[in-house]
């Protein structure tokens, strides 16, 4: 019982630590690890002993955020979702991802970031359900469809003019999608 409760408060600790990294990062790219150990509310060495270099936090912070990338697609199912409302959903849940983890998605290009193979796979099957359903006009390039999409995604994620409410941005890429491929009439409202 003892070691379970140590393993849950290390683990909280490594959650706080990737988070205060994410906030500090963000706001100073250059920050130190004492600077972001600092703002864990640990230690210097908790932090090294956590992640043996800056690379190493910046690594961990990537797959951390990736698996809430994966989550944030799975949570949607959208699989089996009418594809309308997944494509609001999905849109609303990675922003929010990206909203919250912008540093760490950024951190690598895209090829080695979240958009591995199976996600652009999950990504593609998700689109061609979208043509199915009659929400896309036919004959859509739909990898072209995927990779604007994913585009505006990111846009929306850096624009700092918005109020980023994941909400509102997500109707605003959704509507553009719509707009550029989307069947003549259809609309998320």
């Amino acid at each position: 019982m003892e070691k379970r409760a140590r393993r849950a408060d290390s683990e909280r600790t490594a959650q706080a630590i990737l988070e205060a990294a994410e906030r500090v990062l963000s706001d100073n790219p250059a920050a130190t690890m004492e600077q972001i150990a600092e703002a864990a509310g640990v230690s210097r060495t908790t932090v090294h002993r956590r992640f043996a270099s800056r690379e190493a936090l910046v690594d961990a912070m990537t797959l951390w955020a990736t698996q809430q990338f994966r989550n944030a697609l799975a949570s949607v199912r959208p699989d089996v979702t009418p594809p309308l409302v997944a494509l609001y959903q999905v849109t609303a849940n990675v922003l929010r991802v990206k909203l919250r983890w912008g540093f760490a998605m950024n951190a690598h290009p895209a090829e080695e970031g979240v958009l591995t193979p199976d996600v652009l796979a999950q990504c593609d099957v998700f689109f061609q359900r979208l043509e199915e359903s009659g929400a896309l006009r036919p004959g859509v390039d739909l990898v072209w469809a995927r990779r604007v999409y994913c585009a505006l995604i990111h846009e929306a994620a850096q624009d700092q003019d918005s109020d980023d409410d994941p909400d509102a941005l997500a109707a605003r890429v959704v509507d553009t999608v719509l707009g550029g491929f989307g069947k003549p009439g259809v609309t998320l409202g």
